[in-house]
Formats: C-alpha cells, sequence, structure tokens
C-alpha cells in the first residue's frame, strides 16, 4: 500500500469514528498498525500519533467528555497529524 493510500485509510477511519461507525479500540488499532507510513516519517511522528492515541483510549473509559481528553480535540489533532504528515511526505519524496 502507497503511504497515499495508507494516509487516506486513516482520513477514512477519523471519519467512521466520528459517525460511530468506528469503536475507539479498533481505531487506535487500525493506525497502529501503520508500521510502513510511520517509518517513513520521522520519529517524531510515532511518538506524537500514540500520545492522542492513548489519550483517546484513556478519555473512551468516561461516559462523558472529560476535561481532560476531549474527543473531538484529540480528533481535530488528529486530523492536523495527517496533514503534516502529508506535507513532510512530499518533501522527502
Amino acid at each position: 500500500m502507497s503511504h497515499d493510500q495508507t494516509l487516506h485509510l486513516l482520513q477514512d477511519s477519523l471519519h467512521a469514528i466520528r459517525q460511530n461507525r468506528l469503536a475507539i479500540a479498533d481505531f487506535c488499532q487500525s493506525w497502529r498498525t501503520q508500521t510502513a507510513l510511520l517509518s517513513a516519517l520521522p520519529p517524531r511522528y510515532a511518538e506524537v500519533m500514540e500520545d492522542l492515541l492513548g489519550r483517546l483510549e484513556a478519555g473512551s473509559l468516561f461516559t462523558e467528555e472529560s476535561c481532560s481528553f476531549s474527543q473531538v480535540d484529540l480528533l481535530a489533532n488528529l486530523d492536523l497529524w495527517l496533514d503534516k504528515a502529508q506535507q513532510t511526505l512530499a518533501k522527502i519524496a
């Protein structure tokens, strides 16, 4: 799978989780298995992604929005992560 296809897959998963068509655990698993994409990016990308996914998982333990872990904000940050990853990959290519 190309990096563009992987980025598209991750973007689709963001849409699915926002529409409650994908469980948080499945969403996080999908992101974590994209090792080819992560290895093509600087190491900091994996660190930031893991931090965001970890907070998303922790926030899912609460039935309401937690003041510490807003799901909406975390998903917005993952959108930003995707944008930055795409820009970085374009510079590398």
